[in-house]
């Protein structure tokens, strides 16, 4: 069994881009990376225009949350 490699996406609201890219890696290359998403100033929602972007190619992100970067402050990762 191999361990998956892990990337934090950091922004600022963490309701778009940062929630699209963590989106794309854990649907695209999730046999290989865990894709996390977070920011220093959360929104406190997903954008719409987000969600329906990514509905588009396939993608359900309707679930995520915006979330705060030191919610992963003991976290280790591989890229950041």
């Amino acid at each position: 069994m191999t361990t998956k490699r892990r990337v934090l996406f950091l922004c600022t609201g963490n309701s778009a881009r940062s929630q699209m890219a963590e989106g794309l890696v854990n649907h695209f290359l999730g046999d290989r990376w865990q894709a996390f998403s977070a920011g220093t100033a959360p929104a406190g929602y997903v954008h719409p225009l987000a969600i329906e972007a990514m509905r588009e190619l396939g993608i359900d992100i309707s679930q995520h949350r915006s979330k705060r970067v030191d919610e992963f402050r003991e976290a280790s990762f591989d890229l950041v």
